[in-house]
This record gives C-alpha cells, structure tokens and sequence, in this order.
C-alpha cells in the first residue's frame, strides 16, 4: 500500500512521552533536595546537575536557581538528610570510648559510601543542623567523660579530622583497584592501612591519650577544689 497524504500529517507516535512540564509555582526546595536525594542515594552524584535534576521535576533548569544557589547548595542540604539518619550510635553514652568509636566510624562509613558526602566535607567545614547537634553531643560525652571544655574541643578537633582525613584516603585507595593485585608487598601492606579495623584501631590511639588527659586534668582540678573549698570555709 501506498503512502497517503494523510499518513504524511499524522504525528508520528514516539516510543516514550516527555514528562509534562510543572506549572510555575508548584515545585519547593524540599522538592528540589529530595529529588537529589534520591539521585545521591541511587549512586549518581556525579552525574547529577541541575539539567538533570529540573529534568526529574518537570521544570526548566532556570527555574531551579528560584529555590537553590547551585549544585552544592543542594549536595550540602542532601548531605545533612543522610548524616542525621546515621550518625547516631548505638552505644551509651556513660561508656564514652565505645559511643565516640561509633560515632567516628558512622561517619567515616558515610563518608566512604557516599562521595558527595566526602565531596562536601572536603570542600567547607560542615556547619549543617545535623553536623552541629552531632558536634554537641560528642563535646557533651566527653565532657562528662572528665575533659575540660578547652580540651574537649581539642580532643573533638583531633577526631573530626582524623576521621574526615582517614575516610578520604580509604575511598581513595578502595577506586584504585590496581593496589589490590599490586606486585609490589609493600604496597599492598600500606594499602591495608586504610580499612574500617585500621580506622578503629588509630582512633584507639587517639581515645587513649584523651583518656590519660582526662585522668590528668580531674586529678588536677582535685587539689584546686579542696584549696578552694578551704578557703571558703574560713
């Protein structure tokens, strides 16, 4: 059969239909950052733009830039949803070491897993709800754990950084799969450096010298009080 002229008008039907555009207005911020969310989630933070994204809600890229600054104001606010769902640990806090342990490692797993979570982390100090009520808590925990405030922040500083540093370089080393049939002994030795038991085990360096400071400042503070006390009752 032949073609006619009507077949030549007909709209050629598609193998998809393009999603629908939102009308103006009806998309918010939090739209925005759970749309990104789940990209983050599904693995494709560095796919992820903002093309992409207004694509996912039906708007055009333009109109993202009403709710967000950019990508990495997005990644931030992502990056606070997934630390509140995890940082908290499972531990007591009356027993400090093992609940500072936790901690420090749900975040190193975080930062690991997750590259945009690392990507924001290497790129500013995080300031995020989440991040801060974290900080609160580890300051409060060792605190109680004997430490004076001034050195309970020195002592949160040493573990922050320790953890962030450690977390980069083992998603470093865990991309380069070369290292693992490396022939070279000595690499694979320092390769094996960078693993969560490794992370464990420095950061019980680190949890040992908070706890001889401890010792030391509250066997300090003892003599003052009871100076302090003598004097009083005169």
């Amino acid at each position: 059969m032949g073609t006619t002229k009507e077949d030549l008008r007909a709209p050629r039907k598609r193998g998809r239909t393009p999603k629908q555009r939102a009308r103006w207005g009806t998309i918010s911020r939090q739209q925005v950052v759970d749309a990104a969310t789940r990209v983050v989630r599904a693995g494709g933070y560095e796919q992820m733009t903002i093309r992409s994204l207004a694509g996912e809600l039906g708007v055009s890229p333009m109109s993202l830039y009403r709710y967000v600054r950019g990508k990495d104001d997005i990644l931030d606010e992502v990056v606070d949803t997934l630390l509140n769902e995890m940082w908290r640990p499972q531990a007591r806090e009356d027993e400090w070491r093992a609940w500072i342990t936790e901690a420090a490692d749900r975040l190193r797993e975080l930062l690991v897993s997750q590259p945009a979570a690392l990507h924001v982390y290497l790129a500013h100090p995080v300031v995020s709800a989440s991040a801060l009520t974290r900080m609160d808590a580890i300051m409060r925990v060792l605190r109680e754990a004997g430490l004076s405030e001034a050195t309970a922040r020195r002592a949160y500083g040493a573990i922050h950084t320790y953890t962030i540093g450690f977390a980069a370089l083992e998603a470093s080393r865990r991309r380069d799969a070369r290292i693992q049939h490396d022939a070279d002994v000595l690499a694979r030795q320092l390769a094996a450096f960078t693993t969560p038991q490794r992370f464990v085990e420095g950061l019980g360096y680190l949890l040992e010298g908070i706890s001889s400071r401890s010792a030391r400042e509250t066997r300090e503070q003892g003599p003052r009080s009871t100076a302090s006390a003598s004097k009083t009752s005169r």
